[in-house]
Order: structure tokens, then C-alpha cells, then sequence
């Protein structure tokens, strides 16, 4: 493991969000898209690092400490945290229902989940 082990590339880059913005959604799903792939691309991440040592909760719970200290804010570490905690759980079971790993979830996959999102209060 490297000794910087959360500087990974965060892939909502310019093209990224272009292709999400010029998606079939009303404003707020685009949101939600950027938002859940923003999560995905650090789950990843994370699960690139997992240890013996570490759960990937532990993880979670390190990078989203690292975020919050650009902003010497404890309250924004954990908001942070419950925020991506949460988007995880739903990654997850949703990358279960479709039996597909999440690793290789992608923005289609997004979408779909944020549509039926507006069925089931997303």
C-alpha cells in the first residue's frame, strides 16, 4: 500500500459530467447521478486499498476523516460520512439486485437507479 493511500484520481472529471449533463433527466436526477458516481469512484477507490488490517468501513471512515480535515470541520466529517455510508448501502444492494459487481457499476447503471429512485422516494 502506498503511503498516500486515498490519492486516488476522482473520475467526475469535465467529460464525465458532460456526458451525465446531456442525460435524459430532469435536473435533480442529474444530481443524484453526480452524486452517486462521485461515491462509486470512491468506493472504488477504497476497495483498490483494502487490508487485512481494515475493514472498508474503517477505510470509509479514514478517507472521509481526511476530506473534513481541508476544512477543520468535525460536523462535515461526519455528515460526510453517514452521507456516503448511506449511498453505499444502496450501491451495494442495488449492484445485488442486478447481480452485478459494484466495481463494475457505471453511469447507466446510475440512471437506472436513480429513476426507479423516484418511485421508491430515492
Amino acid at each position: 500500500m502506498s503511503n498516500k493511500p486515498y490519492n486516488f484520481q476522482n473520475q467526475l472529471n469535465l467529460n464525465t459530467i458532460q456526458i451525465i449533463d446531456d442525460l435524459n433527466l430532469t435536473t435533480i436526477q442529474k444530481h443524484h447521478v453526480r452524486i452517486l458516481f462521485h461515491c462509486l469512484v470512491v468506493l472504488k477507490g477504497l476497495s483498490n486499498h483494502k487490508s487485512l488490517s481494515k475493514s472498508e468501513d474503517d477505510l470509509l471512515r479514514d478517507w472521509c476523516k481526511k476530506e473534513s480535515e481541508k476544512f477543520n470541520d468535525q460536523k462535515f466529517n461526519n455528515l460526510l460520512y453517514e452521507q456516503i455510508s448511506s449511498t453505499s448501502k444502496k450501491l451495494k444492494k442495488f449492484s445485488q439486485e442486478i447481480s452485478k459487481p459494484l466495481r463494475r457499476l457505471d453511469i447507466d447503471d446510475l440512471v437506472i437507479l436513480v429513476k426507479r429512485g423516484v418511485d421508491n422516494k430515492f
